[in-house]
């Protein structure tokens, strides 16, 4: 019983320790909940009328989904993808070229039960992919197969789209997996064409956001730092930088870019544990401030930078919430212009 009530002191005090001192800033919206487990969101523009724009988000578990939210929080049936097997984290690129005269928004995920990645065309939401594109198929023990993170790549060079994907757990090189996804006469590809990162071995890597216009892949070795390469397969695969660690209680996890023209702009970091959010500098990431969003637990996390409505004049962040649900914010609560 001594041990019991010792243990359960020690649990609070933790708690306590853990939860942000910052002044909370609250969510202008909080979405519908979903059935089992958010994770992670992401958001589309649409190109003529900003307020018609869509916050999808993942429902990870066995009988999962991505759902399709409005700027109001609501649920749009039509556009939520059910009967997924543990979908895991989203994206959402512009202008992949279908053929020669058709192009089409897109939107991937990771589909972790079936080992694959998904790809739907949107706003209508049809498969691009015969079913998922299975990843890491050279690998021979299944825990290395698991797919989690995933974020795209439109190449500024040759307009190439890719997907770069990350596992449960992997090797300490090797780590992610990029494939160049390509329409031909038959349909969609996915085609490998490297493998790079680097991993510490603790914890995982899950969390990955691009930066198109200025070339780099971030993504979150979750108990070390925020790791840097380059998103152009042809510039190599040292590792360019390896920053922020210091400022984070345990795990690393959700990176947002929000971009601003003359590459400046931020990235924002899930500081998970502390109930947090660690912004860096997008044009030399060096640590700008800490925020406290409210959120519990925060996993995945999504910006954009330009005005939708009268509820996101300044634009729009979207954090997940440990809580079957996102919170969505105006650009401007977090004061970084």
């Amino acid at each position: 019983m001594k041990n019991i009530l010792v243990i359960s002191v020690v649990v609070l005090l933790l708690n306590a320790c853990n939860k942000s001192k910052l002044p909370p800033i609250t969510p202008n919206i909080i979405t519908e909940s979903t059935l089992n487990d958010t994770d992670d969101p992401a958001i589309w523009l649409h190109p003529t009328n900003p307020e018609k724009s869509i916050l999808f988000g993942t429902d990870k578990e066995t009988n999962g989904a991505i759902y399709a939210f409005d700027l109001n929080g609501k649920i749009i049936e039509e556009k939520t993808i059910k009967n997924m097997r543990r979908p895991n984290n989203v994206d959402i690129a512009y202008g992949f070229q279908l053929n020669d005269s058709t192009q089409t928004d897109i939107m991937v995920f990771t589909e972790r039960e079936k080992q694959q990645i998904r790809v739907f065309s949107v706003p209508d939401m049809q498969p691009l992919d015969s079913d998922g594109f299975k990843v890491f198929e050279d690998e021979s023990q299944l825990k290395n197969k698991l797919p989690m993170g995933i974020a795209l790549y439109k190449s500024p060079m040759d307009a190439r789209m890719y997907a770069i994907v990350g596992r449960k757990t992997g090797p300490v090189k090797g780590y992610l997996y990029q494939y160049e996804l390509k329409a031909d006469s038959i349909g969609v590809k996915a085609n490998l064409v490297r493998k790079f990162g680097s991993f510490s071995g603790q914890k995982e890597i899950e969390a990955i956001a691009v930066d198109d216009e200025n070339g780099f892949v971030y993504y979150s070795d979750e108990g070390v730092c925020i790791k840097k390469y380059y998103a152009e397969p042809s510039m190599g695969d040292k590792e360019i930088s390896c920053f922020g660690g210091e400022y984070f209680l345990a795990d690393i996890e959700g990176i947002a870019i929000a971009k601003y023209p003359n590459g400046k702009g931020f990235l924002i970091v899930s500081n998970q544990q502390q109930g947090e959010f660690n912004i860096f500098s997008r044009k030399d990431n060096s640590f700008v401030k800490a925020i406290n969003l409210s959120t519990l637990e925060t996993d995945g996390c999504d910006v954009i930078t330009v005005p939708l409505n009268d509820e996101f004049p300044n634009g729009l962040f979207v954090a997940m919430n440990d809580e079957k649900n996102f919170y969505m914010y105006d650009l401007g609560k977090l004061g970084l212009r």
